[in-house]
């Protein structure tokens, strides 16, 4: 019944955060609730007892918060971000597009849901040792030259804007 609070908690704090990063004209205000949004989510992975990726997320969310902060600094007009901002031009049309396409992101994740073939539920989870193990493997395995090549590639992208916006001497 307690991890059952947890994941409602957690869920929708995380839901609700995620909503305030779009209905906040505050540049920092957004970026806050982004972050909590994020630390929500882990706390919902922890909570669903997957605690590798609950203490990734929250460590992950640590590192992308002070990148953005690099940013938000290097780059806008009120870094504070504590001026007024509008995030739309054409509010209708925002809208419209907006509704349009979570219209279809919900059709086809019910047309996934009901057209997969996913199996039976597993009655019980495995313990958090073989959980890890499994993560590890896919991780280390298939899926290592996808990570290498991201982190390689966000790498590059800090390098070049702290060279873009260090100024010249000289």
């Amino acid at each position: 019944m307690l991890q059952l609070l947890a994941v409602l908690f957690f869920g929708l704090a995380a839901a609700w955060f995620g909503l305030a990063v779009f209905r906040t004209s505050s540049m920092m205000r957004s970026a806050l609730s982004l972050l909590f949004s994020m630390a929500a989510l882990g706390g919902l992975f922890l909570a669903m007892e997957a605690e590798f990726l609950g203490v990734l997320q929250l460590m992950m969310m640590g590192t992308e918060m002070a990148i953005m902060a690099i940013f938000m600094v290097m780059y806008m007009m009120d870094p504070g971000g504590l001026g007024q901002m509008d995030m739309t031009h054409q509010k209708r049309l925002a809208f419209g597009a907006g509704f349009a396409g979570g219209l279809l992101a919900v059709g086809v994740a019910v047309g996934v849901a009901l057209l997969s073939g996913w199996g039976r539920v597993a009655a019980t989870a495995p313990a958090a040792a073989a959980q890890n193990r499994e993560l590890g493997i896919e991780i280390m395995e298939r899926s290592m030259l996808i990570f290498e090549t991201a982190g390689v590639t966000i790498l590059v992208a800090m390098i070049a804007a702290t060279a873009t916006a260090i100024r010249r001497r000289g």
